[in-house]
């Protein structure tokens, strides 16, 4: 039998915006105005979502799973509402996560991190351009993405690295068994992540790495005539 998509919903505090997303399944999240949309949206990049789980070793449980169901609404922050992206850990998050569930979650995470690799070798340096991100470029994707995980994420754990250096792929490898053994670390002590649950830390920094992996594909010129 197939087990349901365990989905929250996380609303902006002025109601301009609202996510959806798989708490059980890091990464697959997406915000629209309303929540039906964020719900419509989310379920339409299930397919989208595949390649994380089958990286993962996941693909199996993943194709068997059943419908979205929601089993949690809460109120997010004001970033919620100007982005259109979770910003906010979720009650459930609040209240921890067993080993298991933290190494399954960790899994997904690192599948998140490899797809996001694939993705930007395979794409056109120059990326068609629109109004998401201000017309930038696959480079200035990967700057971006890399950058905050550093600064604004992986800081939470005591993870820090110089500016620049994760462009080597070496370094990038080092600096991502860190974080995984940072987060590890603060699970075992029970201690929270600087200014977040570790749940969310998780759940953030795959949905980072993976929407802007979405962004680059969605404006690959590598196919066009």
């Amino acid at each position: 039998m197939s087990q349901s998509v365990r989905m929250m919903i996380e609303l902006g505090p002025k109601g301009k915006k609202s996510v959806a997303y798989a708490i059980d399944w890091p990464g697959w999240s997406r915000g629209r105005k309303t929540p039906d949309q964020a719900i419509e949206v989310l379920e339409a990049y299930r397919q989208r979502y595949r390649p994380i789980a089958d990286i993962a070793g996941l693909g199996a449980e993943f194709d068997a799973a059943g419908p979205l169901i929601e089993v949690d609404r809460y109120t997010g922050t004001g970033s919620t509402d100007f982005w259109g992206i979770s910003f906010a850990a979720s009650p459930e998050e609040r209240e921890g996560m067993p080993d298991q569930q933290l190494e399954r979650r960790l899994a997904l995470l690192q599948a998140c991190w490899v797809f996001f690799d694939q993705v930007a070798e395979r794409v056109s340096p120059v990326l068609k351009k629109g109004p998401r991100g201000g017309g930038r470029d696959r480079d200035q994707i990967i700057n971006h993405t890399l950058g905050w995980e550093r600064t604004g994420l992986a800081v939470n754990v005591g993870v820090e690295y110089p500016e620049g250096v994760l462009l080597d792929p070496d370094v990038r490898r080092q600096y991502r068994e860190d974080y995984l053994a940072a987060l590890r670390e603060h699970h075992a002590e029970g201690k929270k992540a600087r200014t977040t649950e570790l749940a969310f830390l998780v759940r953030h920094t795959a949905f980072h790495m993976l929407d802007h992996a979405w962004e680059m594909e969605d404006k690959d010129l590598s196919n066009d005539a």
